[in-house]
C-alpha cells in the first residue's frame, strides 16, 4: 500500500514572494472599501518593513525575534511614535492577514512588545465655536472669486452648499468621506434623516435637526441647480449632494480644503479638522444626557470601547468647568 505524500505547512512550502503577499493583503483591504489613503499608507509601511527583510535576507514568513526588534529599533530611532505605532499596526495587520490565508505558520510579532502611545482625547469644539464656524461662510470673501472679480450669484449658492456642509457634518457626526459619498436618494427630510455608507461599506442613519434641514433644503432649492448650471462635462446630472463651483461631485479633498479655510477665517484652535465636527458631535451628545450605545449607532461604531473615549472628554470638560467655576477650586 502506498503512502501519502503529507501537504506541506507554510513554513516549508516555497517560499511566496513577498510583493505578491502584499499585493494579495492590499486586494482584501480594497475589497473591504478601505481609503486610498489607507492603501497607500499600507503599501508604504509594509512595503518598505518587507524590502528591509529582503536586504537583510530574513524570510519575510518567519523573521527572528532578533530581526524584529532590529526593525523596530530602526522604526523607534527614525519616527515620531504616532508614525511608528501606525506602521507597526498596518505590519501586524499583513502578518495577520498572511497567516489567516495560510502564508504563513504565524503572525511572528505576536510575542514583541511594542511601544503604547498615551491615549490622546480628541478634540472637540465648544457650542459657540460651532457657531462661530458658521458666521466665517459669509465672511469667506475668496469663495467665489473669478479672476480678479467675485461673482455674487456664485458666491451666494458657495455659501449656501458650505452651510449644507457644515450643518450636516455637525448635525449626524459624518466622517468626511460619508459627505462626499452622500447621494441624493439618501435623503429623506421628511423624517430628517440621512443614510451614509460607513466604514466596511456598513450603512448607518443619520439624524438631521431643523437647522441641518433648513440648510439642505435652501441648498437644493437655489444653490445646487446654480451650481450644475456651471457644469460644462456631458453626461448625466450627478447623483452626489454635495458640488463644487464647476458643478461636479466635490471630493474628500474638496471637501477638506473648504472646511479648513472656514476654521481659519473663524479663528478657531489650531489643529481643528473635518473629523473634529464628528468629536464635537459625539461629545456634545453625551453632555446633554443621550446614552453611551445611542451614541455608538449613530457613529457606526462596532465596539462600544471606540465609543467610550467620548465620556473621557466629557468628564475632562466637566473637570474644566467646575475647575473655572468653583471658587475653592481656582483658589487652589
Amino acid at each position: 500500500m502506498g503512502t501519502t505524500a503529507a501537504t506541506p505547512s507554510p513554513a516549508s512550502a516555497p517560499p511566496l514572494p513577498s510583493r505578491s503577499a502584499l499585493d494579495a493583503f492590499l486586494l482584501s483591504l480594497r475589497a473591504k472599501d478601505a481609503s486610498e489613503h489607507t492603501l497607500r499608507s499600507y503599501e508604504t509601511g509594509v512595503g518598505g518593513y518587507l524590502e528591509w527583510l529582503g536586504e537583510r535576507g530574513a524570510d519575510w514568513r518567519a523573521p527572528s525575534r532578533a530581526d524584529l526588534r532590529a526593525y523596530l529599533a530602526k522604526l523607534v530611532g527614525s519616527g515620531a511614535r504616532t508614525s511608528v505605532s501606525q506602521r507597526l499596526a498596518a505590519i501586524r495587520s499583513f502578518h495577520r492577514f498572511a497567516a489567516r490565508s495560510g502564508l504563513a505558520a504565524g503572525d511572528p510579532w505576536g510575542s514583541i512588545a511594542t511601544p503604547r502611545l498615551p491615549r490622546r482625547l480628541p478634540k472637540v469644539l465648544e457650542v459657540d465655536q460651532i457657531e462661530r464656524l458658521l458666521a466665517a461662510i459669509d465672511r469667506d470673501e475668496d469663495a467665489a472669486a473669478t479672476g480678479r472679480r467675485r461673482d455674487p450669484d456664485l458666491a451666494a449658492a458657495i455659501a449656501s452648499r458650505d452651510r449644507a456642509i457644515v450643518e450636516v457634518a455637525y448635525a449626524a457626526g459624518l466622517r468626511i468621506s460619508e459627505l462626499a459619498g452622500a447621494t441624493l436618494s439618501q435623503l429623506e427630510l421628511g423624517r430628517g434623516e440621512i443614510r451614509v455608507l460607513g466604514k466596511g461599506r456598513k450603512e448607518r442613519v443619520g439624524l438631521l435637526g431643523r437647522p441641518a434641514i433648513a440648510a439642505v433644503e435652501a441648498y437644493l432649492e437655489d444653490a445646487r441647480p446654480a451650481l450644475l448650471a456651471r457644469r460644462r462635462v456631458e453626461g448625466p446630472e450627478p447623483e452626489q449632494l454635495f458640488l463644487n463651483h464647476e458643478g461636479v461631485p466635490i471630493g474628500v479633498r474638496g471637501l477638506r480644503f473648504r472646511i479648513d479655510r472656514l476654521c481659519r477665517i473663524a479663528g478657531l484652535p489650531e489643529g481643528v479638522s473635518p473629523h473634529t465636527l464628528r468629536h464635537s458631535f459625539a461629545t456634545h451628545l453625551l453632555d446633554g444626557g443621550a446614552d453611551l450605545r445611542v451614541v455608538q449607532e449613530l457613529l457606526g461604531h462596532e465596539s462600544l470601547a471606540t465609543t467610550q473615549v467620548y465620556t473621557h472628554v466629557s468628564a475632562a470638560r466637566l473637570r474644566a468647568a467646575y475647575v473655572d467655576a468653583h471658587p475653592r477650586a481656582r483658589a487652589r
